[in-house]
């Protein structure tokens, strides 16, 4: 089943075009990456399927159906959640705290019952804090459920991140460079849990710059750049493919995604 479908999608700021006609399908459960030179549009676009900013031309649509323009709210309760390139993260608040956040959509809402603490708001905080818990077990940061978030190093910070969008209980999840500024050993923590997501049935669709990580974890990859499509397709043609080389990945590049995929 399709997933996500974007149709022709533009927007262009002051006359220049940051996204031109992209188009892309991505089927239930696939790991699709985004990939292309700094300023190619890959945030854009992304701020464009997640409701961030209404594009000017297109459509995009969700399990068929059509959510072009939708607020991110209205998206998140339609199943699609993100992450952002700079952490989105509440530093005061603890580990735990920033996950039961996510769960905000998902619960029932009203503001006498909470001043009054009913015992239906008590249940729903005990089981948002269960539900929380679970995640934070699911990326290894159980432990630290009632730390600061301040206090996490980076690499725990992006998991963190990732854990607070898997509360909403996201069909799709949009991941804007996961691994940027990580070491290898939190790139790999990373990867495992992008696959682990996957697997539980959740479709990913990741902007990263980290060829090593996307050539072995893409079903398919959607290359951009200028604001346009330059290829899209499975690792081993987007490798090899000579425009791609020349506009983004260069002959180091080219020869890293090749070792990352032997």
């Amino acid at each position: 089943m399709t997933a996500l479908q974007v149709s022709e999608i533009g927007i262009d700021f002051g006359g220049v075009k940051a996204v031109d006609s992209v188009s892309f399908t991505i089927e239930e459960g696939q790991i699709f990456s985004i990939i292309g030179p700094n300023g190619a549009g890959k945030t854009t676009l992304f701020n464009l399927i997640s409701g961030v900013y209404l594009p000017k031309v297109g459509r995009v649509a969700l399990f068929d159906e059509d959510v072009t323009g939708l607020a991110p709210n209205r998206l998140v309760a339609r199943g699609l959640s993100r992450t952002f390139q700079n952490l989105q993260i509440f530093f005061r608040m603890t580990v735990a705290e920033n996950v039961m956040v996510g769960r905000h959509l998902r619960e029932a809402r009203g503001v006498v019952p909470h001043l009054l603490s009913l015992p239906s708001v008590v249940r729903q905080n005990r089981e948002s804090r269960r539900e929380a818990l679970r995640l934070l077990e699911r990326i290894g940061l159980v432990g630290r459920a009632d730390d600061l978030a301040a206090n996490l190093p980076y690499g725990a910070l992006k998991r963190l991140e990732i854990a607070r969008a898997l509360a909403t209980e996201p069909k799709v999840l949009l991941l804007d460079e996961p691994a940027a500024g990580c070491n290898p050993r939190e790139t790999e923590e990373i990867e495992h849990q992008i696959k682990e997501i996957a697997d539980s049935g959740v479709t990913v669709v990741l902007v990263e710059h980290d060829m090593k990580l996307v050539m072995r974890i893409s079903d398919r990859i959607h290359v951009l750049d200028y604001g346009r499509t330059l290829a899209e397709g499975e690792a081993e043609a987007i490798r090899t493919n000579p425009e791609v080389i020349k506009a983004y990945l260069g002959t180091h590049g080219a020869e890293e995604a090749a070792r990352a995929r032997g």
